[in-house]
């Protein structure tokens, strides 16, 4: 079967993000962010993706999925693309750079500064940075330094003018300053690099030596980020995770980025005490690196230099309801993130905490902010005497730590606390409020596609389902019951719930529309994903097209699946869409022959997410709700600004038309505007 290999085409979506960077219609501070994104999500590609085809070299697999050839092969090719990236993206950075010089802003060095400016960062450096920098010198005798996943680092190196006398060392620049100092120069301001404010000082630093030169080369590298968890059963999962979260940061190195114009003696002795070889995880670059700092980069109170503000709308069911409780229980409510307010959520917690009749709350957290309002809300209602009960999920990726700390707070305060199960990582976006009620109780459920975190989503698009479905209540239930022990009952009828049904019903849906195409009856599919990865649902989906099936598709992130081929998939349109949004919202709907059905889900197809953790896709029954969703999707397949369209040559090209320029992400901010509008039109406040 033919398809695409899943490293190339992440890289292929990160490069999506470059051309963000490089948009002149992107405010500038906005494309400066662009690389910063760029650059942490090439952090944790390498990280992750990286050390996994390394882990496939070294067990001498001699094939990789959607690759013709090695893994071996596949990590050339992927250095490659890199290689070419970071030309495009150092192009951007120097146009940006040119661009911010037409505003009278400068980004120097430490070789560029008025002596009135040296002072003032001498100075700086004296009374502020001087106690943090800890220089470690480097011997051929002492053994190497531990370096710290993804610092940033400078290689020093002191040495006489005839070269007769060297000397090495280590300095990582400190992360508890700003990356950037800003100065006024009259009506000019300047911008310098910390790596550059320690440039400058490196002689105050180093003054008990005496050379001719002292030279610093920014680099930085990264580990491999798999957990280790070992089966001691002895051992707690809490303390196992604690464990685990250690010894990654002992991980194998997989990629080492440098300054090009580092020095090749230094250049061999970093990588030999690195374990590294130079050609294959060694990344030549410019002068700095560790761009995800640039995500905060200095705006100059420059309205015009960042994206229009956009407060997140009001749900017109949500404005001035004394009760956000009993408005869910008159219909199903669904949330639009960040285009409406996820403070609908946390209010509702808010609410759940105090009111005398909730009897308890149950909540699966993945990914929380580290001063989480939801959180608070759950101790709140801790403090009430609710019965709260959290799935805090320990191995979601690189928030191990926070979560940890999460999980101890809700336990101090008396909230019952599992981890899930050690097998299976709970991915699932769910609550459930348990309320009495004159008429009997309630189940108000929450079941949606993006994680319980304030911050993200006010930049991730997500969307998320309340409602009081007796059928989605019990079963949203049963599976809080199989993450608390207390019953192994997988059946579901109602709810996609993986690893035990999604991946079959999912499969019986398109099966049914590969049948009614067959019929001659319309068929279609339309489907919104981050990552299409899975073989046999991508085997499906080419049946489906050779059987006439209409499939439109917005994915994100990775897709497998080579669309618009002839003899394999011409009845299948893929577009991405990148924009200020994040798109991370999933939804499915499937023609049915003229009965549509419409879903919610936690998961992409890929086989982790059908088959080795908990997600959870939630039907949508309600028509205003149905008919929404199919807005939303015909809103953002319309898009002919931001999106791209996905092909077998990872080409990128913009999607375009003959129509008036049309940016999905803006007018789905205008149509919810409009639908406030109308609706406090309709409703007036009284």
């Amino acid at each position: 079967m033919e398809l695409i290999n899943r490293e190339i085409s992440w890289l292929s979506f990160n490069e999506r993000v470059l051309q963000e960077a490089l948009d002149d219609t992107v405010p500038i501070i906005e494309r400066m962010r662009f690389l910063g994104i760029y650059s942490n999500n090439m952090d944790e590609f390498y990280r992750v993706r990286v050390a996994y085809v390394r882990r496939l070299i070294a067990i001498k697999k001699k094939k990789v999925t959607g690759f013709k050839g090695t893994p071996a092969d596949l990590m050339d090719e992927i250095r490659n693309v890199v290689m070419r990236q970071q030309i495009k993206f150092q192009i951007a950075y120097k146009k940006i750079l040119l661009e911010l010089e037409q505003e009278n802003i400068y980004h120097v060095t430490h070789k560029e500064l008025t002596p009135e400016q040296e002072l003032e960062l001498k100075t700086y450096f004296k009374q502020e940075l001087q106690h943090a920098i800890v220089p470690i010198i480097l011997t051929k005798k002492n053994p190497f330094p531990h370096l710290k996943d993804s610092g940033i680092y400078l290689a020093v190196e002191m040495y006489m003018e005839d070269k007769t006398k060297r000397r090495m060392a280590l300095i990582q620049i400190p992360k508890e300053f700003p990356r950037f100092y800003r100065m006024q120069d009259g009506s000019t301001q300047k911008i310098i690099l910390l790596d550059d404010i320690i440039r400058l000082n490196l002689k105050t630093i180093f003054s008990i030596f005496v050379f001719d030169h002292i030279k610093a080369y920014t680099f930085k590298f990264s580990r491999d980020a798999e957990l280790d968890i070992d089966d001691d059963i002895s051992v707690s999962f809490m303390e196992k995770i604690r464990q685990s979260i250690k010894k990654r940061k002992l991980g194998e190195p997989v990629r080492f980025v440098y300054d090009e114009k580092m020095s090749e003696e230094l250049l061999k002795f970093m990588l030999k005490n690195l374990n590294l070889k130079k050609g294959i995880n060694t990344i030549p670059g410019g002068k700095y690196h560790n761009f995800k700092d640039f995500m905060s980069f200095p705006d100059f109170s420059r309205q015009d230099f960042v994206f229009e503000k956009r407060p997140p709308i009001w749900h017109p069911r949500m404005v001035n309801k004394r009760s956000l409780l009993k408005e869910v229980a008159k219909g199903d409510v669904l949330l639009h993130y960040p285009y409406q307010r996820f403070d609908h959520v946390v209010d509702l917690l808010r609410e759940s905490a105090i009111d005398p009749k909730v009897k308890s709350i149950k909540i699966n957290v993945y990914r929380v902010a580290k001063k989480s309002q939801v959180m608070n809300a759950l101790i709140n209602a801790v403090l009430n005497g609710k019965q709260v009960f959290v799935v805090v999920e320990l191995q979601a990726r690189f928030d191990e730590e926070n979560n940890l700390y999460w999980a101890n707070r809700l336990r101090e305060a008396g909230a019952k606390v599992s981890f899930g199960m050690e097998t299976l990582k709970v991915h699932s976006k769910m609550i459930q409020i348990h309320r009495a009620g004159s008429k009997g109780d309630t189940l108000v459920s929450y079941v949606g596609t993006g994680n319980f975190h304030e911050k993200t989503a006010n930049i991730y698009e997500d969307l998320g389902l309340l409602t009081i479905n007796p059928k989605i209540g019990e079963e949203v239930n049963r599976i809080f019951n199989i993450l608390d022990g207390f019953t192994n009952n997988s059946r579901f009828e109602t709810l996609l719930v993986s690893p035990f049904t999604t991946r079959q019903e999912f499969g019986e849906l398109i099966e049914n529309e590969i049948q009614n195409a067959q019929k001659g009856r319309e068929a279609s599919i339309r489907i919104k994903f981050n990552n299409l990865v899975d073989s046999d649902m991508i085997k499906l989906l080419y049946r489906a097209s050779a059987a006439g099936v209409k499939i439109d598709m917005i994915v994100r992130g990775i897709c497998c699946l080579i669309p618009e081929k002839e003899g394999l998939s011409e009845n299948i349109r893929v577009q991405s869409i990148v924009g200020r949004y994040l798109e991370h919202s999933r939804y499915l709907i499937f023609h049915n022959g003229g009965s549509p059905k419409y879903y919610l889900s936690s998961a992409d197809w890929m086989e982790r997410n059908l088959d080795g953790r908990i997600e959870v896709g939630c039907p949508i029954f309600d028509p205003k709700i149905q008919e929404r969703l199919e807005n939303i999707f015909e809103i953002q397949w319309k898009g002919n600004v931001k999106s791209r369209i996905i092909d077998e040559f990872q080409s990128n090209r913009y999607y375009r038309d003959d129509n008036e320029p049309f940016f999905s992400q803006d007018e789905m901010y205008k149509y919810y505007e409009e639908s406030a509008q109308l609706a406090a039109k309709l409703n007036p406040t009284k």
